[in-house]
């Protein structure tokens, strides 16, 4: 088995700001295989593998790669070592042509200068494996970004790698074109060139990869071989869920009087934006919090995008108080009278260097501030009986808002949309990276808004979290909709099945 072994990385720590980011992380890659590694946002993954080619410096482990140890210090002296990585979002020069981007960095002479005959048969030869006839010649942004993925992999491939990272190399794909990598990344295999591939979805994993290793928390959960592991136990490692007792956890949920809730508010149908999302369709009541679950890349957020007009849809249609509901642009979304909580309340949220006020104030601004005339008694004010209806705890409205908790963050941005009193509020990871009992106070703070008539639609990693906070489940895999759940059939294991297994969409006869 040794002897089989191209990589062997054993206890890899890397912490940044003393924050594990991976922590006695592992991962052993065999000879010629295609090897998965799969884990949720924040498993480790992507450290793991800027740690192996020289992104990061590692605090603690051994790598061993070609039977030899391993120290690069850059991506650039991995490559020349023999590990070639390919990354979801191009890096390539868009304004070169396709021949100058497979041959960046090994361009090939004749007496002195380029010998552009040679590379530019060299490019068409790479990309005739990948069953790809173009004019090499021509610069790489004019081409389709489908192209463009197959042009990174024949750059790697071109470098003479004995490892292949491919990260989420089918996003950008159609099914013929997935179709023409696997039998690429085959032809590597038989050529005894290792693969490492990165996916979120199941289906692939198992129709083109070996081995997988699972990560979750930064730390190495399971490896196995892909034909001794099913889909549900791959999903419940991921998730941290015991597949044969997925009971949740106390939350702050307490259990709601569905009596409470009101008519349908919200519409969606065939929603569509491919290749994300593919004919959603979703359906919100007034005073209800509906639940959409998935692993990564099921199509969550980006279904709450196009609801709240951040991505436009190529299909479907949407429906608010049984009107037509087409907003061109998130401003018209919250004209209308919705919210959005944002996964990432650092980049997309919060302005750290405001204050609580401010911050709260922003979507705001042009209600409060007739012909541009600001009103800082008013900001002042409102900006007060947020801090104190939502317990932010904080010096007072002018403090900045980066030297908030976390979970204060969030309840800064809860704020700011509930000032603009919204009848649909989106929460997109509302808990996440937020200490245990901040994470209690916000889960009581939305079932409050809910029973005070708001509809929620909250998206969450956590099961338990889903399972006891949402009236109803909406279970997304792969950009469709596979599953409605609610009442007694809304449990953790139906949750993990229609995740791992997928169904044809359904409606759970349980409604008020």
């Amino acid at each position: 088995m040794a002897d089989d072994l191209l990589l062997s990385m054993q206890g890899i720590d890397k912490k940044f700001g003393g924050i594990p980011a991976v922590s006695s992380a592992s991962l052993s890659i065999e000879r010629g295989e295609v090897h998965a590694l799969i884990g949720q946002n924040g498993a480790g993954k992507s450290t793991l593998i800027k740690v192996l080619t020289g992104y990061y410096k590692r605090d603690a482990g051994q790598v061993l790669f070609d039977g030899k140890p391993f120290e690069v210090t850059s991506p650039q002296q991995a490559q020349k070592s023999g590990i070639s990585t390919i990354y979801q979002e191009i890096n390539l020069v868009p304004l070169r042509s396709v021949t100058e981007n497979i041959c960046l960095g090994r361009e090939q002479r004749r007496m002195g200068f380029l010998d552009w005959t040679a590379m530019h048969a060299e490019a068409e030869r790479l990309l005739h494996r990948f069953k790809i006839d173009i004019d090499v010649r021509k610069p790489l942004g004019r081409l389709n970004t489908a192209t463009q993925q197959m042009v990174a992999i024949a750059r790697a491939i071109g470098f003479s790698a004995k490892l292949v990272i491919m990260d989420e190399p089918t996003s950008s794909l159609d099914e013929q074109e997935v179709s023409v990598l696997f039998g690429v990344i085959r032809q590597l295999k038989a050529d005894g060139v290792s693969v490492v591939f990165v996916s979120h979805k199941l289906d692939e994993l198992y129709e083109v990869c070996d081995r997988v290793t699972i990560m979750r928390d930064g730390r190495t959960v399971r490896s196995a071989n892909m034909n001794e592991i099913k889909k549900l136990e791959l999903v419940s490692s991921m998730l941290g869920r015991d597949v044969s007792r997925a009971e949740g956890h106390a939350t702050a949920f307490a259990k709601r009087d569905r009596s409470k809730i009101g008519e349908v508010m919200f519409k969606a149908n065939g929603l569509s934006a491919k290749p994300s999302v593919r004919d959603v369709s979703v359906d919100l009541r007034r005073g209800e919090i509906v639940g959409l679950a998935g692993l990564l890349g099921a199509g969550r957020t980006e279904t709450a995008r196009l609801i709240f007009a951040v991505d436009a849809p190529d299909g479907g249609e949407m429906e608010l108080q049984n009107r037509p509901y087409r907003p061109r642009r998130p401003a018209d979304a919250i004209n209308a009278g919705l919210g959005f909580c944002t996964e990432d309340r650092k980049i997309e949220g919060i302005v750290a260097d405001m204050t609580v006020a401010e911050n709260i104030m922003l979507a705001l601004l042009s209600r409060v501030s007739p012909h541009g005339v600001f009103d800082p008694a008013k900001q002042h004010e409102l900006a007060t009986n947020f801090i104190a209806k939502l317990g932010i705890k904080c010096s007072g409205p002018n403090q900045k808002v980066r030297e908030l908790s976390g979970g204060n963050q969030q309840k800064v941005l809860l704020a700011r949309w509930l000032a603009m009193n919204p009848k649909l509020l989106i929460l997109d990871e509302p808990t996440r990276g937020i200490d245990v009992g901040a994470k209690g106070e916000i889960q009581r703070l939305i079932k409050s808004l809910a029973d005070e008539g708001l509809g929620v639609l909250m998206i969450s990693s956590e099961l338990e979290e889903i399972v006891e906070g949402a009236d109803r489940i909406f279970v997304l895999r792969e950009g469709t909709l596979v599953a409605e759940l609610q009442g007694d059939t809304a449990t953790e294991d139906a949750v993990l099945a229609a995740m791992a297994h997928g169904t044809s969409p359904r409606t759970v006869e349980a409604r008020v």
